[in-house]
């Protein structure tokens, strides 16, 4: 099965895609204020991704919810490095997941439960 990630992209996001294949792949949200690029996760990634982040759920979509910030942000930066929606940018962000884990602790610090 194939799941996925959605990152939300804002007007500084969109200034480092513009130039970039992938953002013919973006979607509007919210009648355009908001931007989608929705990422394809095969299973042995979401696998991985869902061992590294036990709070992370599939949701009725099918997309990959609960994700830490600095995951999202570290996946957003490897999709702009390697100009991929693909495997290339998840094995970049696989590449620095202890940093990726150590940052998502922190998180809890600061953002509140809902």
């Amino acid at each position: 099965m194939t799941y996925k990630i959605g990152l939300l992209i804002d007007e500084k996001r969109y200034e480092a895609i513009k130039n970039l294949p992938i953002s013919e792949r973006l979607k509007s949200m919210f009648g355009g204020e908001i931007k989608i690029l929705e990422l394809d996760v095969d299973d042995d990634v979401a696998k991985r991704i869902l061992a590294e982040f036990p709070a992370a759920r599939v949701d009725s979509r099918g997309f990959l919810e609960d994700l830490p910030v600095a995951f999202k942000r570290a996946l957003f930066d490897a999709v702009v490095k390697t100009g991929s929606v693909g495997r290339e940018a998840f094995d970049e962000v696989f590449r620095h997941i202890e940093e990726i884990r150590e940052a998502a602790k922190r998180e809890k610090e600061y953002i509140p439960p809902p």
